[in-house]
């Protein structure tokens, strides 16, 4: 495998299983030292173990809710503190709750909100803040449910749509100081979020098996998306879901 991530630290968030483990391996298996960032610090700290024993390198794990902007910022604190660098960072943390539009209270959207927007948020702050003049990487892992979504699921919907207008955002304003964003769209990927998901369960929403991707196809859109391969690569967003969204 290319060894484009030599010398680069990469911070993933929500990397302790699924999407998020499979992005943080791809890119350590290209050289990459990761931060695995969990709200779990255990499920992180294992991960981290796990990946080192089985492919060496260089890893942590981080226990973060990415929604309490302390946290955020003490994290990148201990990434520069072990690494002395960031370079990329993966916001994958999401959360996703059912609902109808009626039942949502404040309190249910700030939930959401706090973790699949702000959360990128805040980390996009710290890229900001620390990536210096060598610039970086922001890739965000949003939703095909940016674009078009389903019934009980409003505060995950906005809150992915949100993010495609932070990436365009980030695009702009880091064009001075170097730093590329990006966005992917992960449509149905086998993982347990899409199979617990009670509109699938219900069969309120259908999934065609041929729309379903694995969590590696994610990781290798993002691998390509943080590399120098990308580098006139900004402000995008990239479907990865089969061919789902182009469907009439």
């Amino acid at each position: 495998m290319d060894n484009r991530f030599a010398n680069k630290v990469a911070i993933v968030t929500g990397a302790a299983g699924g999407i998020g483990l499979a992005i943080a391996t791809r890119l350590h298996a290209e050289g990459a030292r990761i931060a695995i960032v969990d709200l779990k610090a255990e499920a992180a700290e294992a991960a981290a173990a796990k990946l080192v024993a089985d492919t060496g390198g260089e890893a942590i794990g981080l226990g973060c809710d990415v929604g309490a902007e302390d946290q955020v910022a003490a994290t990148v604190a201990a990434v520069l503190a072990r690494f002395g660098a960031v370079d990329v960072i993966v916001n994958n943390a999401g959360l996703m709750t059912f609902k109808t539009l009626a039942e949502f209270t404040g309190d249910d959207w700030l939930k959401v909100l706090r973790v699949d927007l702000l959360g990128a948020a805040f980390f996009t702050r710290q890229a900001f803040l620390h990536c210096g003049d060598k610039g970086g990487a922001i890739v965000n892992i949003a939703s095909v449910h940016a674009i078009e979504t389903s019934a009980n699921a409003a505060p995950y919907s906005a809150a992915k749509a949100a993010l495609l207008s932070l990436t365009r955002t980030t695009s702009i304003e880091g064009r001075d100081v170097r730093i590329r964003a990006n966005a992917v769209l992960p449509g149905a990927i086998d993982t347990p979020m899409l199979w617990d998901n009670p509109n699938v369960k219900s069969g309120a929403e259908t999934i065609d098996k041929r729309d379903v991707g694995q969590p590696a196809d994610v990781a290798a859109a993002v691998a390509f998306l943080a590399s120098d391969d990308a580098g006139f690569i900004t402000g995008t967003t990239l479907a990865v879901d089969g061919g789902r969204l182009a469907k009439l």
